[in-house]
């Protein structure tokens, strides 16, 4: 028989298909989007959007069908159950889809049992027709739905797994909205009523087929309008989400670029003491790679000691008092070199006082913690120094009394070679005892220095003979210098001595032979050196073949009374003395060894300003012929003011002995006549120079012998003072008297002149 339908329900029908498209396309995006229990949640809306939507198109299109003659009503459990295989097959869909990540295998299975539910739905709901005819369908319509029904699914599914613009959204809803309608369409088109003789409608109550359509139609649009809200302020709140991430992660990118920026080495740890994040500087200090560091441990770059110090006392201790201190480390770079670093740490909490890292930063004390170990190597040096020359000065008063006493003894002893051959050792002995105190007074820089301009090249080559016989006949001696060198400000007995030191110590470092060069360049220094100044240098250079010095053995090699050589072999004050000679004189001394490979010392000798080439020294006067002088000898040590009396006495000179400056100058006010006045230098009360000079000033015309062993003072130009190193030798006493009195002569000749 002849069907109809209502084409306003029609087009309400079509409508609700596209809105419920629409609807689940839209929400299809938020369970992409969603995780967790909210995924659950808009999978469960978008089931009932697209599931309840295609339930209420086919149920309005069943209500938009008319046959003439006939009651439609329809079988609620029916009807019912059809809504929940609509909702169900339709969830299952989705949910495939949210996890098919774009499979097309697995959105075509999925497609395909969502199509058939779909195709389910409606024959059930053609099945809840309650009418006085007999159903049946037309096999190729019914073929038809399913196709339409299955193909419809599976590009909701395909369509709802993509992004999308909202115009494609729109155009692919209104197509999958008029696909499935016309799998309904289909569907009823398949249907054949035929009706029973005689049949009679059921009684049932019944609401008019428009009414309820509208309603339906009504609390369809409702839902969907209302999904379409939650998708859309969901939508709104995970863009202000984003926002805020990308915000955050904006922030959080500058604090990591401005925190790997930073010119301090920081670092972050986790609550393990991982390293989180770590500043550029951190890098460059230790060396290592960023992808190196991240994730290890701290201790990982600690020493085994600071590791242990930081696992046991520094860290319990953070952690509880929330900060730390300034702590000192070692740590190890990559290099393996080993670093001092002082270290504060803070612990970062949040707002609920939870963890969050720790914040800390090195500081490297390497330089600073060498300082001043450097420092107080220098102020240990210098106190030894300072005793080394007191102790040095009281030797000389003693070798000064040993020496003359020997020497006067030496004139008086009988003809006894037995007798001459003891006081000879013991006059040898009390000599090297002289160059054991002028060693001491180098090394406390006190040494009574003559600089001078030296011609090094000369020099040299003027004790090359002295030195291969000192060394002996294995150890062959080298010498290169270059044309033009200029002359050095030095004293040349002294440096005659220390280089005489150093081959000494090369032949013993050359036991079955070798070779010592010697040469010397010009070179001119500019803040190479933080002891030494800028300016014009003479670089004198003795480098041997010997088997060289460890790195701790050269650390030490100028310490006073440091050697390597056996007992009763070396004093160890040669490099000592050496060094001191060269600081002295303005230089320095370097020393370059290892192992295997030799040792190389190199003496910066200041050259001498204003002097093209060191000449010769012209001859010195012959001395005027000795006569009887009254002289006046002051010393405070009676037993040095004793030697030096008797030692002029033999001389044949009267002597008028004075303990105290005070003692001399009463005399000499006294109207006490003298034709020279010898005195010691250190007395108490007043010096050696302070009474020369306020003799010099009340008697200008007598000559003054100032003797001593140390020299740290000068004697202005033009005074009639004569310098006389102890300890002495009758020999020098006299030359030195002699000297001075010629001084006082010519002195005495000019005044008569002026006058």
């Amino acid at each position: 028989m002849s069907s109809t339908h209502d084409p306003v329900l029609v087009c309400i029908s079509i409508l609700i298909a596209v809105a419920a498209s629409y609807t689940a396309l839209d929400l299809a995006g938020r369970i992409r989007a969603s995780q967790g229990w909210l995924r659950r949640v808009w999978l469960a809306t978008a089931a009932v959007a697209m599931g309840g939507g295609i339930w209420a198109m086919h149920f309005v299109a069943m209500l938009a069908f008319r046959m003439p003659g006939m009651h439609l009503d329809y079988h609620v459990g029916l009807t019912l159950l059809s809504f929940l295989v609509a909702v169900v097959v339709t969830g299952a869909g989705f949910a495939v889809m949210s996890r098919a990540r774009g499979a097309l295998p697995l959105l075509g299975a999925a497609g395909a049992f969502m199509g058939l539910g779909i195709v389910a739905m409606h024959y059930l709901g053609m099945a809840a027709m309650q009418m006085a005819a007999e159903l049946s369908y037309h096999p190729l319509w019914l073929g038809i739905s399913v196709v339409v029904a299955v193909g419809a699914a599976t590009a909701a599914l395909w369509l709802a797994s993509r992004d999308q613009h909202p115009a494609e959204r729109i155009g692919a809803a209104v197509l999958m909205g008029i696909a499935i309608a016309g799998m309904h369409f289909a569907g009823m088109r398949a249907a054949i009523f035929t009706m029973l003789p005689g049949a009679h409608m059921i009684e049932a109550p019944s609401v008019s087929q428009t009414t309820l359509a509208i309603s339906v139609s009504m609390a369809a649009f409702l839902i969907l309008f209302l999904a379409l809200v939650a998708a859309m302020f969901d939508r709104r709140f995970a863009l202000l989400a984003q926002r805020e991430a990308e915000a955050l992660r904006r922030s959080e990118e500058q604090f990591r670029a401005l925190y790997r920026g930073t010119p301090l080495p920081l670092h972050a740890l986790d609550p393990d003491g991982h390293i989180e994040h770590v500043s550029d500087a951190w890098i460059e200090l230790l060396g290592y790679a960023r992808e190196e560091v991240v994730g290890r441990p701290l201790i990982n770059f600690l020493t085994e000691a600071s590791a242990r110090q930081l696992i046991q006392r520094d860290w319990p201790e953070l952690l509880a008092a929330g900060a730390l201190d300034q702590r000192e480390y070692r740590v190890v770079t990559k290099s393996g070199a080993f670093l001092d670093v002082v270290s504060a740490a803070r612990v970062e909490r949040d707002a609920a006082g939870g963890f969050v890292h720790v914040v800390g930063g090195l500081t490297d004390v390497t330089d600073r913690k060498l300082a001043e170990e450097a420092l107080r190597q220098a102020q240990k040096l210098e106190a030894i120094g300072q005793l080394t020359g007191g102790i040095a000065h009281d030797f000389n008063n003693l070798l000064t009394v040993i020496l003359g006493n020997l020497e006067l003894l030496r004139k008086r002893l009988p003809d006894d070679p037995r007798t001459r051959r003891l006081v000879e050792n013991a006059f040898e002995g009390a000599q090297r005892g002289a160059s054991l105190t002028q060693r001491l007074l180098a090394f406390a820089r006190r040494q009574d220095l003559r600089p001078e301009p030296i011609a090094v090249a000369e020099l040299v080559r003027g004790m090359t003979s002295l030195l291969q016989h000192s060394l002996g006949p294995m150890v062959r001696v080298e010498t290169h210098f270059p044309l033009g060198l200029p002359p050095a400000q030095v004293d040349a007995n002294q440096l005659e001595m220390a280089l005489l030191n150093l081959a000494m110590n090369a032949r013993d470092a050359m036991p079955d032979g070798g070779i010592i060069d010697i040469s010397a360049t010009e070179r001119a220094v500019d803040g190479e050196f933080a002891d030494l100044a800028a300016g014009r240098y003479v670089k004198l250079v003795l480098s041997d073949t010997g088997f060289g010095m460890d790195e701790e053995t050269l650390a030490r090699a100028v310490d006073p009374f440091f050697t390597t050589k056996g007992v009763g072999k070396g004093t160890g004050l040669g490099l000592s003395m050496v060094q001191g000679l060269v600081a002295q004189s303005g230089g320095r001394l370097t020393l370059r060894s290892a192992l295997g490979r030799g040792t190389v010392a190199e003496l910066y000798l200041p050259v001498a300003e204003g002097a093209e080439q060191a000449l010769p020294a012209p001859p010195l006067p012959a001395p005027m012929p000795s006569r009887r002088l009254t002289v006046l000898a002051v010393d405070d040590d009676a037993l040095v003011l004793a030697n030096t009396a008797a030692m002029l006495e033999d001389l044949g000179h009267r002597v008028i002995p004075a303990v105290t400056a005070s003692e001399a100058l009463g005399l000499l006010r006294g109207g006490l006549s003298v034709d020279l006045v010898v005195t010691d230098q250190l007395m108490p009360e007043m010096t050696g120079l302070e009474l020369a000079t306020a003799i010099i000033e009340a008697w200008p015309r007598i000559p003054v012998l100032l003797v001593t062993g140390l020299v740290d003072f000068e004697v202005k130009a033009g005074q009639s003072i004569r310098i006389l190193g102890k300890p002495f030798a009758q020999d020098d006493l006299a030359t030195a008297i002699r000297d001075v009195a010629a001084s006082a002569s010519v002195i005495r000749l000019k005044q008569r002149r002026e006058s």
